[in-house]
């Protein structure tokens, strides 16, 4: 499962490589420092939320609250700098950590109270993001109610990359080494791969998967940030429709739906994926309704491959035995 996790990896890049051909052939433009740099900087805001919904789906779970938890986190920052209750650095430590509670909150509903992560999560979606209208209370924040050092993050570079980009190589480049050198990497392997083995081998299925939850709630609070600042304008319904795509760049990314195999890094090409074709529909002048076509075809797909995977593995496993 982690060759063939490879294998969609660098067939993704290939794919990309020959989708950026294409469209630069059809509008040169595409590839301008300007263009590819605001491609890259909202890729990199769904990349680090991919990397948590990444985290929860190799459980064999699913967060489908992430968008309302940007949407919240986005909101109450930048309420919070239009009334100058925080400097700049305090209100965007308090999104991530308001983040992490809500994460904390799903991880409580699923791992303590047993509920289904697709239940537990719906559920949650939708109080956050109402709790997210009742707060607004049809108000929202313009771009000249906030400070210009927080709008200036989206603007901000390190040695010519944007400060976005190298923000989400950090969390990928982190989250991977807690995968792969770490005993909890191994243990959400574990209880993705068989939840019943794990157990008998001592692995605590609750603790990891209420892990997962919280870390992928405290990364949807840092992309909340970062949309924030990425936006500016900030009303009740932001980021809404987010969790599709973020979902989509996880499993196009290689991360099995059904658990137990694939990689962060894989998510976050996923997210570039996604993040190149929205550019090339709006570079190509094509209307930006196919997109959630687009990203809904891609899970699906993505998911069929998985199930036929998984099938012949169990399979070849079954005539082996």
């Amino acid at each position: 499962m982690s060759r063939l996790g490879r294998q969609r990896e660098l067939s993704l890049v290939i794919v990309m490589l020959a989708l950026g051909g294409f469209v630069f052939a059809q509008a040169p433009q595409f590839l301008s420092a300007s263009n590819l740099s605001q491609v890259a900087i909202l890729a990199a805001i769904i990349a680090i939320a991919a990397t948590g919904q990444a985290l929860v789906v190799l459980t064999r779970n699913v967060d489908l609250s992430v968008d309302a938890m940007i949407g919240v986190v986005a909101f109450s920052v930048a309420d919070i700098l239009r009334l100058h209750a925080l400097s700049v650095p305090l209100a965007m430590a308090y999104g991530v950590a308001l983040g992490l509670a809500l994460g904390i909150v799903n991880g409580v509903i699923v791992s303590v109270f047993r509920v289904p992560a697709i239940v537990a999560t719906l559920g949650t979606m939708s109080v956050y993001r109402g709790f997210t209208f009742l707060l607004a209370g049809g108000r929202q924040v313009s771009l000249s109610d906030l400070p210009p050092e927080y709008i200036n993050l989206a603007r901000a570079s390190v040695l010519g990359v944007p400060l976005y980009v190298v923000l989400a190589v950090v969390v990928v480049a982190i989250a991977s080494l807690l995968l792969q050198q770490t005993r909890f990497g191994r243990q959400v392997y574990a209880v993705g791969s068989n939840p019943e083995a794990a157990a008998i081998l001592g692995i605590r299925s609750r603790l990891v998967g209420f892990l997962v939850f919280a870390v992928c709630g405290m990364l949807a609070g840092a992309a909340g940030v970062l949309w924030g600042a990425r936006f500016g304008t900030i009303n009740a319904t932001a980021a809404s429709g987010v969790v599709l795509q973020v979902v989509a760049a996880v499993v196009v990314g290689g991360v099995n739906i059904f658990g137990g195999s694939g990689t962060v890094y894989g998510a976050a090409l996923g997210a570039l994926f996604l993040g190149l074709i929205a550019n090339a529909l709006t570079l190509l002048h094509l209307s930006q309704f196919w997109l959630q076509a687009i990203y809904g075809g891609v899970i699906l797909v993505a998911v069929a491959a998985d199930a036929v995977i998984v099938r012949r593995l169990q399979r070849a496993a079954a005539v082996r035995a």
